[in-house]
């Protein structure tokens, strides 16, 4: 038995799972190479955790080994010349763009908040609101060092391994872990965006304005009011961004500056923005969020409507870290997110359908964001030419059993469109329906791969063992 006093009770983002398991927080390779010795010697399996941004179950392992890699998060190197920087797996986004930016480079994939790591960005080859344009996070991954399950260390570069390249990204962590990477930055002229904002009044115009803007701008979200049904069914807001280019704000060198991409601290300079969870808490049901959609809608499609102004990279890129600690408005219980992706000529069919249903069984989403994808190489890969619709609901005592059965039917919809799912935001689909969705051998393959690199399966999660069936 591993000591007692390791063991800490571990949850999924969105805190509606959670699971006991042995922490360890390695700070070197040596360190990582002991607790796979120690998983052997002991023969119970791992689980890597960076900054436990996944919704869901992708981190947890009950009674397993938990790698914790927040003593991992060192630069250790970096090119302002090229834009080419090496970094340990437990590197923040917020860390990333802080140190690269005063050079005028950006990372060219960033979630809608800075907290994970580049470890679990690669890991679950996450995408951003430029997908149309700069694709996932692994096209900006030169090379990375793979620790195997055997403790042996290896270098898999882009350009000479690229099938077990693309087999390690998007893998869930479950073919090594990642002890070094290297990327490539973009690069930027100016810390700040051209953005506009456009409503849309049903889905149809929803999509087809997405679809338009995602060769014209290089940023393009769109989000949607999921309460009304009929013919305001899908309306929102959308919102497109471009970087400025050389010359077009007098003194870029102040937008580049990490102090004036800091997001603020107080709303219209008076409120703590920590204390605002605090005031949404009491709207956080069925009737205060749908006041609060068609408020911020209304707003958007009028005061807001065709607005043109320029905002930092940090504001527009991670709008989740506007209100801290925001998922506390959903506890207890706490929250889930649906995220399906669907190809062009299905989207608005299945959308339509999702929506009606959610409506049906009145658990309606209390956010819903909409954005244009295209596909991607990787084995697992979730990429495809079209849409995705991500749908946030809380999890309520007596409505999480028909809250996975709403999950379960908007998965079948997906299936039966060709679509594709997103484990990093995946808590509740059922694993039938996920390896339904992989049409050409790629779960087998995987598996195989998984079974060649690690024989006795001591990499696993609870998602891998639900989604894949490892274990």
């Amino acid at each position: 038995m591993l000591p007692a006093s390791r063991l800490e009770w571990i949850q999924g983002w969105g805190e509606s799972q959670g699971a006991a398991a042995y922490l360890f927080r390695p700070s070197t390779i040596g360190n990582l190479q002991d607790c796979l010795q120690l998983a052997r010697d002991k023969k119970i399996s791992l689980v890597s955790r960076g900054s436990g941004c996944s919704y869901g179950d992708a981190a947890l392992l009950p009674e397993g080994i938990c790698l914790n890699f927040s003593r991992m998060q060192r630069i250790l190197a970096w090119d302002p010349s090229t834009g080419i920087i090496d970094v340990e797996p437990g590197v923040s986004l917020r860390r990333l763009w802080r140190y690269v930016l005063g050079d005028g480079w950006w990372p060219p994939v960033v979630t809608g908040t800075m907290e994970p790591t580049v470890g679990g960005c690669l890991s679950m080859n996450v995408h951003g609101k430029n997908n149309w344009v700069r694709g996932t996070f692994s096209e900006h991954c030169v090379e990375f060092d793979l620790l195997q399950a055997d403790g042996s260390l290896r270098t898999i570069r882009r350009e000479e391994e690229p099938e077990l390249f693309n087999a390690v990204a998007g893998s869930f962590g479950m073919l090594g872990i990642v002890t070094r990477m290297r990327l490539k930055m973009k690069r930027v002229a100016s810390g700040m965006l051209e953005v506009r904002a456009v409503s849309a009044p049903d889905l149809e115009t929803m999509l087809r304005l997405t679809d338009e803007a995602k060769d014209q701008w290089e940023y393009v979200v769109a989000w949607i009011d999921a309460f009304p049904g009929g013919k305001k069914l899908g309306r929102g807001l959308l919102h497109f961004g471009r970087h400025l280019e050389k010359g077009e704000e007098p003194r870029p060198e102040q937008s580049l500056r990490i102090e004036n991409q800091d997001l603020p601290e107080e709303l219209f300079h008076i409120l703590p923005k920590s204390s605002m969870w605090r005031l949404l808490k009491p709207w956080t049901n069925r009737v205060g969020m749908s006041w609060i959609n068609r408020l911020k809608y209304l707003a958007g499609a009028t005061i807001g409507e065709n607005a043109l102004y320029q905002q930092s990279l940090a504001e527009f890129s991670f709008l989740l870290d506007y209100v801290p600690n925001w998922k506390k408005i959903y506890s207890p219980g706490g929250l889930i997110q649906h995220q399906s992706f669907v190809p062009v000529n299905q989207a608005e069919d299945v959308f339509r359908r999702q929506l009606e249903l959610c409506r049906k069984m009145r658990l309606p989403s209390f956010l819903a964001v909409l954005k244009r994808h295209r596909p991607d190489d990787c084995l697992m890969g979730h990429g495809l030419d079209g849409f995705s619709l991500a749908l946030d609901f809380p999890v309520r005592a007596g409505k999480r059993e028909r809250l996975w059965k709403l999950v379960a039917a908007m998965g079948e919809m997906v299936v039966e469109a060709g679509g594709r799912f997103y484990p990093a935001k995946d808590a509740a689909l059922p694993g039938e329906i996920y390896r339904s969705t992989f049409q050409d051998g790629q779960i087998e393959k995987f598996l195989s791969i998984k079974q060649e690199m690690d024989p006795e399966m001591r990499l696993r999660s609870l998602l891998a063992e639900r989604l894949l069936g490892i274990g």
